[in-house]
Parts: structure tokens; C-alpha cells; sequence
């Protein structure tokens, strides 16, 4: 395919993920009825609904890997490609993340009580985020890329006692002591 095909295959991808998750019942936008550039609550019934949150981060770190993966899996691929790819693993990501069976397991073992899933405006900024840190690892040394996830997860980890590695390890194998930290305990 053509260069710019993969682009627009890229945007299709984005649109189709915003179908689906509508089709899946999925509310559009925060229930609050406006939609913030930033909300920074994280124990609050608007998590996960406005454009971008304590949880982008973790986007743009999938972002990051997911470019650093590919530059190794296929290598002679273009760019276009890549991103192509990526973009799909990151919208299944966010369509099994907002199914009924992943929120409820959020809620049962994790510090995400009051989680009923992403707003749709959300999941597609996430899927911005990872295209953002797509283009970082392209754009910049290895050793920056990784100095980001470092930073990143830090920051999340001091300021919501949680980030990507937080997140994965609570959703396959819960921890108790884990869960206690998270919790303010």
C-alpha cells in the first residue's frame, strides 16, 4: 500500500473505534455534559470522560513501546505502517478495555470502584496519546524514549499511586499489599 495509504487506514481505524465503542453503548461524552481538556480527579464519577487525564500518560508510553516493538518485529516495514499497526493494537485495547467483562474487573481488583468505562471523546484522545508517543520514539534517541516511560510512570506512580505497569500488574494478578498502597493506606 501506498504510503499515505496507512495514514488514512490510521484514521479509519480511529473513526471505526469510536463507532464501536458507540455501537457498544459507550456514552460520547462525560455524562456531565461538557467535555474538559484535562480532569485531574481520579476518584471521581468524570475519570476517564474528558479529553485527557492522570491515565493519558500510560497512552503515550504504549505509544513508545509499541513503536520500539515494531521497529524489531518489522523492521524493513515504513513508518506508515507501523503506525497502522500500532493504531489497531492500541483500539483493540481500548474496545476490550470498555467491554462489560474488563470494567467489571477493574472494579472488582483494582482501586477503579466507581469505573463504568471510558466516554468515547476519551477513548479516541487515548488513541491520540499513543500516536503521540509513536511519534516521540520515531522522532528521538532510544535513550530519550526510555528516560519518558521512566518519567512518566514515575509521575503517575507520586502523584495517583498508579501508571501503566501499576495498571496491567492490578488487572492480571491483583496484589493485596499493592492494592493497600493505591488505596492511601
Amino acid at each position: 500500500m501506498a504510503r499515505h495509504g496507512w495514514y488514512l487506514g490510521t484514521v479509519i481505524l480511529i473513526v471505526l473505534a469510536a463507532v464501536t465503542l458507540l455501537l457498544m453503548g459507550r456514552e460520547p461524552i462525560c455524562q456531565c455534559g461538557y467535555v474538559k481538556l484535562w480532569h485531574g480527579a481520579t476518584v471521581s464519577a468524570e475519570s476517564s470522560q474528558h479529553l485527557t487525564d492522570w491515565y493519558t500518560p500510560s497512552h503515550i508510553i504504549h505509544g513508545i513501546l509499541f513503536y520500539a516493538a515494531l521497529a524489531l518485529t518489522v523492521p524493513r516495514a515504513s513508518t506508515g505502517l507501523r503506525l497502522f499497526l500500532a493504531t489497531a493494537i492500541e483500539v483493540a485495547w481500548e474496545i476490550v478495555e470498555n467491554s462489560d467483562t474488563v470494567i467489571e474487573r477493574y472494579r472488582t481488583v483494582t482501586i477503579a470502584l466507581d469505573y463504568y468505562g471510558d466516554s468515547v471523546v476519551n477513548s479516541v484522545f487515548d488513541i491520540f496519546a499513543m500516536v503521540l508517543g509513536f511519534w516521540l520514539a520515531r522522532s528521538i534517541p532510544a535513550w530519550a524514549s526510555a528516560a519518558i516511560v521512566i518519567a512518566l510512570e514515575a509521575l503517575t506512580a507520586i502523584v495517583i499511586r498508579d501508571g501503566l505497569a501499576l495498571n496491567v500488574l492490578m488487572l492480571l494478578y491483583p496484589v493485596d499489599a499493592v492494592l493497600d498502597w493505591q488505596s492511601g493506606g
